[in-house]
């Protein structure tokens, strides 16, 4: 879904030792929107565009608060970007 390079750019991170990192953060994110909206794998790949803006969102916030993420205020915003998912309207 969301390649490497497309997050180091969003990150604007232009370096390479954080790549890992990057990654591992990629991954908490996905199953953190899945979690939080209550998504399946087959939910997950519908609802592409706010997918997208929750992943980019979870990881930045993880990235720049990587030292001491407050993991409630994380998951009441990804539950207000996926409101719609969440209640199934869309």
């Amino acid at each position: 879904m969301i390649t490497l390079k497309e997050a180091k750019n969003y990150l604007r991170v232009d370096y390479d030792e954080d790549d890992k990192l990057i990654q591992n953060l990629l991954s908490t994110s996905k199953q953190l929107v899945m979690d939080v909206g209550r998504m399946s794998e087959e939910d997950f790949s519908v609802n592409e565009d706010t997918v997208r803006t929750a992943m980019l969102f979870a990881l930045g916030y993880l990235y720049e608060n990587r030292s001491n993420p407050d993991y409630k205020k994380l998951t009441l915003n990804l539950r207000s970007i996926l409101f719609a998912q969440r209640e199934g309207v869309i």
